[in-house]
């Protein structure tokens, strides 16, 4: 398995590579794109078979979610986290983002406050905001090189209208694997303040040797009747464009109500998708994760080590996700100048700290998901950005 054969993704649709310009000014001929989260190499084999199976047949008709795709998800869940899941718990959804916007549809009303842990992915207070809900911001806390939650402070942040607490396990953007304790309080922290819990665990098999991911589910079953799991394969296996994931809800009112507002709007899931994802939860896709995790760690060690040599600056230590969570506060630059080195001197596009909320100042998120060349190549350019530190 070959991760750092070299491959052109500009002009190909690709949002990540082709929407560079527009979105952070830095121009695909030359520029490296590091923002969104999709990584930059083929899907494991076993997913390509099942797609081109589908394209030699020649017949795009309708489908569904049949058994075969929900018993690989049953399994996946059971061998690769520990987790037995029922699969009448499972909804099919357009990807995560829909999932999580479709719960707040579901799950709070307008004008309701919906509570997040920050800093945190960016499109949770987007969605928030664009469904007409209220964000609620609870600041963590950074103990030294990882982030803490404190529920005393988030009390006080709390205004009464919450209904909903969105959470991120493993978190991103900093990388961190909760315990199950912290998790358990979470779930409580949620549960006793009236809000429905929807825990997105979509970096789940993103884990570094060392780390494991308890999920949700896991560590707190006593709260399932407040919690709603969502899950995807679009991370693991770089399929993100198809556009399918899940909703993993035990509680049986829970899901008969989400059942019932994706019949209304008459959501179907897409059939490339289904297959996909069928094929990737298997012995084969599970060989090829690993594989990919002994290739992201390569090159997270390298990312890391680059960057450590600026001075006033380190990463976060990262035991999940392919996005490096770089702090910059310590060269005493402006969020602005940090942005504008990135972009213009070293013409990157990465993700700014400040979009991801209150404590994401003086960060950039960094994805390097990608063949190690590209890595080396940033990591050049931002050291000659910030060769003035030297």
């Amino acid at each position: 398995m070959n991760f750092n054969a070299p491959i052109d993704r500009r002009n190909t649709n690709s949002s990540k590579w082709d929407r560079m310009e527009t979105l952070y000014g830095v121009a695909p001929d030359d520029g490296l794109a590091m923002w969104t989260a999709d990584s930059d190499y083929p899907t494991a084999p076993c997913v390509r078979d099942a797609l081109q199976g589908a394209v030699d047949l020649g017949v795009f008709g309708y489908g569904w979610a049949d058994a075969a795709y929900l018993n690989a998800i049953q399994w996946w869940m059971k061998t690769r986290h520990g987790w037995d899941i029922d699969t009448d718990w499972i909804l099919s959804t357009q990807g995560l983002g829909h999932a999580i916007a479709t719960s707040l549809d579901v799950w709070t009303s307008k004008g309701d406050a919906v509570a997040i842990f920050t800093p945190v992915y960016h499109e949770f207070a987007n969605k928030i905001r664009k469904a007409g809900r209220v964000v609620t911001e609870c600041p963590m806390v950074l103990d030294g090189a990882r982030y803490v939650l404190d529920f005393a402070d988030a009390k006080t942040r709390l205004t009464g209208k919450e209904t909903m607490l969105i959470w991120c396990s493993p978190q991103n953007p900093s990388g961190r694997v909760w315990t199950a304790d912290e998790l358990r309080a979470v779930a409580a922290f949620a549960k006793e303040n009236g809000m429905l819990l929807i825990s997105d665990e979509i970096h789940h098999d993103l884990v570094y040797a060392g780390e494991t991911f308890v999920p949700m589910h896991l560590a707190a079953p006593e709260t399932a009747n407040n919690t709603v799991y969502i899950t995807a394969a679009s991370k693991t296996f770089n399929i993100a464009g198809l556009r399918t994931g899940n909703m993993i809800i035990p509680d049986d009112g829970l899901r008969a109500r989400m059942r019932g507002r994706l019949n209304e709007m008459d959501y179907q899931p897409n059939t490339m998708g289904i297959k996909m994802i069928t094929a990737a939860y298997s012995p084969e896709g599970a060989v090829w994760a690993d594989a990919q995790m002994d290739h992201l760690t390569e090159i997270r060690n390298l990312l890391h080590a680059g960057l450590g040599q600026i001075p006033g600056v380190r990463c976060m230590p990262l035991q999940a996700t392919y996005l490096a969570w770089a702090d910059f506060t310590g060269t005493g630059m402006s969020p602005d100048e940090i942005t504008r080195r990135f972009r213009v001197d070293a013409r990157i596009a990465a993700s700014d700290g400040p979009t991801f909320g209150t404590g994401g100042a003086g960060f950039m998120r960094i994805n390097f998901a990608t063949q190690r060349h590209i890595v080396e190549e940033a990591v050049r350019r931002l050291q000659a950005a910030f060769a003035d530190l030297q």
